[in-house]
């Protein structure tokens, strides 16, 4: 069996911050129960640098009761100049070279207006780095929760594209090399590579360490209202009904902080929000959720039983001298559950039950933001580092896994509270590798102009997570403030989304069963087309859509580029075909979203767009066929009910395969372990490069051929075939013939 991982995990050792490259000792010093660390005492400190064992960080004082310690590795690449990941940054897809510059910051951080092209750090935390060559892929998982630093030097750098391309052609000139070098304050060395060789082994590999994607329930793939803040229930309720005045579909309203009583987390405010059951139930009647804001500061108030039930149980983050740790947040002063503590996380987890978290009901779901976590006097927004956690674990150690596990038990809770039924879904501002296993439109600051705001939504209703929100203290955004013809390009935008839900739900599942991104850079599907390797204004959904976003205020046109030797693609709005690889000029007016479907794939959707994902989950699918250049297509359609565990625990799901060859359609099973009894039917087919037939004939298991009737327009080659009624869990193959 091949080996496609290697684990190395070597102890940190203690030095100066001037020496970040690791020293290997054949033998190690004894270490200190718990803390990984040697035993040392402050004798040296004399002859250590200034600041090695306590430093000043402004007016914040950072003790180093274990001393300085810091932890690094280097790793050289040959044959790799393309590197990727090591998110959040607010930079460029393809990782730039940092060697005589800052390198890329990994620290989780509360960042006000951050800058652009910057490798400042941001949010949330994910050391992986991707490499690429023409010929290999692999990974580095460098597993430190500590604040990290990565560093990125290499021998092509300032190299022009062509005279990369020259050299590679040619076969001449220097072989490329990237090295990497990690460094992380404190913890161990703890490294997975993994080896691919293509990019999809490496992202299976990656799973495989930290888990795949959780399944989202279906509405959470639809369409989320938010903004800081709606003011009361009344507010809620005219939002709600606003989309419905304006015939645009919504499955999600949020409520931020000012929702809560005092910004007391799991309370409703008396005056603003009375009877939140009342609007709950208003809500469900549409169809419709709520989303709450639960963060994890928690208000110190002697009232508050929440504050005094985690005092009394010793439940939060400790100061070095033992006392409950207290900084300044939204509810003023606070205290910061220590989420690393395992009774911490299961009495937050119960928290979410009905009975204690009173107002809450089926349709309440939670966002967990300021989770990095932030404080607002504290260092850079954040907690000291010398702060102390369960078990003696200095935050220093743990930081960037904190809002990880606040929001791992925040979706044990929401899974509790239903017995174990329903399916969780929390928002997470932070997050660490794994937290996809639990996992704005507009912009949240200013207003933008309503052309930015048309290019937004349109951006949005193509990425996974589909949210508008804004800042307190901008102007109302809700679609239908806008003129109409702004409202109509939103509303087309939303549409599109709504069509393409089962596709996006089936990216979903495969993504929680394979690791494979649902989003992906073309490289990611093209990896020996040198063009996609930096290309950041286009992206692919799965392996059968590309998105080229308008996003430059005025545009006519864009330059879009179909990848892919001897590769058709498809306009999803003309139909027209396209060969690849080549740059196309595509006019666009404010209502464009140029998207184009891959020859060869065979994508699902819903024709009926109704106010929300749930009143749409039993009607008809229209298949969408591309024809690929030899005439073939395939695809899938994951379909269950949209909310629960019953698909794993029950088996109780449909995996469609669709394919397509030598002028015959096949619907059958994917995956024989699953059964669902549904009404979906299939109502139509739209074949994609078809030549006309001279009669279609559909067959069914048990009964006789019948003919359907088509439509075949000569001009985009496009033949739609009208109502085959057959039920989308039923075996059956339609003939060209």
């Amino acid at each position: 069996m091949p080996v496609d991982l290697w684990l190395l995990s070597i102890r940190g050792l203690p030095g100066s911050r001037k020496n970040q490259k690791m020293q290997l000792k054949a033998t190690e010093p004894s270490l200190k129960q718990g803390l990984g660390m040697p035993e040392e005492t402050q004798e040296k400190a004399e002859k250590d640098e200034p600041g090695a064992w306590e430093e000043t960080f402004k007016t914040h004082s950072d003790s180093k009761p274990y001393g300085p310690t810091s932890v690094g590795l280097d790793f050289s690449l040959p044959g790799m100049e393309h590197v990727y990941g090591i998110p959040e940054h607010a930079d460029s897809l393809r990782l730039k070279v940092t060697e005589g510059g800052e390198p890329y910051r990994l620290y989780n951080l509360d960042v006000f207006q951050y800058e652009l092209n910057n490798p400042m750090a941001l949010y949330g935390s994910v050391p992986v780095l991707l490499a690429h060559s023409f010929h290999r892929d692999l990974g580095i998982f460098w597993l430190n929760a500590a604040e990290t630093w990565v560093d990125i030097s290499s021998n092509t750098a300032g190299k022009t594209l062509f005279g990369k391309m020259l050299d590679y052609l040619q076969g001449s000139g220097e072989t490329p090399q990237t090295d990497i070098r990690w460094m992380s304050e404190s913890g161990i060395v703890d490294v997975f590579l993994m080896l691919g060789p293509s990019v999809l082994d490496v992202f299976r590999q990656h799973a495989s360490l930290t888990g795949t994607q959780a399944l989202p329930p279906l509405f959470s793939l639809g369409y989320h209202q938010s903004r800081w803040n709606y003011r009361d229930e009344a507010d809620v309720l005219e939002v709600d009904q606003g989309f419905d005045d304006h015939n645009m579909p919504c499955d999600v309203i949020w409520l931020d902080i000012e929702h809560a009583d005092g910004k007391r987390y799991f309370t409703w405010d008396p005056t603003r929000f009375p009877q939140p059951l009342n609007m709950l139930e208003h809500l469900a009647s549409k169809r419709r959720k709520l989303v709450a804001i639960v963060d994890p500061h928690i208000k110190v108030d002697s009232g508050y039983r929440v504050h005094e039930e985690l005092r009394n149980h010793g439940l939060y983050v400790k100061t070095r001298d033992g006392s409950d740790y207290e900084g300044w947040c939204w509810p003023g002063s606070a205290s910061y559950p220590d989420f690393t503590n395992p009774q911490m996380r299961a009495w937050w987890a119960n928290m979410f039950n009905f009975h204690n978290y009173e107002g809450s009901a089926p349709n309440l779901f939670v966002w967990n933001d300021m989770n990095e976590p932030s404080v607002f006097n504290g260092p850079e927004v954040t907690m000291l580092k010398d702060a102390v956690h369960y078990g003696g674990w200095e935050h220093r150690d743990i930081h960037n896994i904190y809002g990880l596990y606040v929001h791992m038990a925040t979706a044990d809770g929401l899974i509790q509270r239903s017995g174990g039924i329903e399916r969780p879904f929390v928002l997470s501002r932070a997050f660490f590798s794994g937290s996809q296993r639990f996992a704005d439109v507009g912009g949240f600051f200013k207003n933008p102009e309503p052309e930015l705001l048309v290019r937004w939504y349109q951006m949005g209703a193509y990425q996974p997570f589909f949210r508008a929100h804004a800042h307190l203290d901008t102007g109302r955004r809700e679609p239908w403030l806008l003129a109409s013809q702004y409202q109509d390009a939103i509303r087309d935008a939303l549409f599109q989304r709504y069509s393409l839900l089962p596709f996006w739900y089936t990216l979903f599942y495969q993504a929680h069963q394979e690791g494979f991104p649902v989003m992906r850079p073309l490289w990611v599907q093209y990896p020996e087309d040198m063009s996609t390797f930096s290309m950041e204004d286009q992206f692919m959904l799965g392996d059968a859509l590309l998105i080229h976003p308008v996003s430059d205020a005025g545009a006519h046109g864009v330059q879009v580029y179909l990848p892919g030797e001897e590769e058709v693609w498809y306009d999803i709005q003309s139909y027209q075909k396209h060969h690849g690889p080549q740059t196309l000029y595509l006019p666009v007016t404010l209502s464009s979203i140029p998207v184009f479907q891959r020859g060869g794939t065979i994508v699902p959707r819903w024709m009926r767009v109704r106010r929300s994902s749930d009143c749409m989950k039993e009607d008809p699918i229209t298949l969408f066929v591309a024809l690929s250049a030899q005439g073939t297509a395939q695809g899938e359609l994951f379909l269950d009910d949209g909310h629960t565990f019953n698909y794993q625990n029950r088996h109780e799901f449909l995996l469609r395969r669709f394919s397509f060859s030598g002028n015959t359609l096949v619907s059958s099973s994917a995956d024989p372990k699953g059964h669902l009894e549904t009404p979906v039917w299939i109502e139509r087919v739209v074949i994609m490069g078809a030549g006309k037939p001279a009669a279609v004939v559909l067959q069914t298991k048990g009964s006789p051929e019948s003919r359907l009737s088509f439509q075949h327009d000569p001009e985009t080659s496009v033949l739609t075939l009208r109502k085959p009624g057959v039920n989308v869990a039923s075996d059956w193959s339609i003939h060209l013939r």
